[in-house]
């Protein structure tokens, strides 16, 4: 079974379970801007690391998505996912050597 979250698909309704303060958080975060003042960790710097850390994520979750449309016989779904996982590695790739380029400099 594939299982979605995304706009309009709450993460509860995809089957997983979420923390009841994430939306409250993350709506403090959306509209807050927090300059590193608080944190320690500059808007950019943050924005990079989640960036990094959301195509990571992906691309694992899309692996999932793989099996299930070869597990169901769907090649070219299973294509589309392929293609999709790879963005997020190359993604995920450049955002690790702006990471290493930021850090060490």
């Amino acid at each position: 079974m594939l299982a979605l979250a995304g706009p309009g698909v709450s993460r509860r309704a995809a089957g997983t379970r979420e923390d009841p303060h994430r939306e409250e958080c993350e709506a403090a975060m959306a509209t807050t801007s927090e300059t590193g003042q608080i944190t320690g960790t500059a808007d950019k710097d943050y924005n990079l690391i989640w960036f990094l850390e959301a195509c990571l994520s992906n691309a694992l979750r899309l692996e999932t998505y793989i099996q299930d449309a070869e597990r169901d016989g769907d090649s070219e779904l299973a294509e589309f996912f392929r293609r999709a996982q790879g963005e997020s590695r190359k993604g995920a790739d450049q955002a690790k050597q702006m990471l290493t380029g930021r850090l060490s400099g």
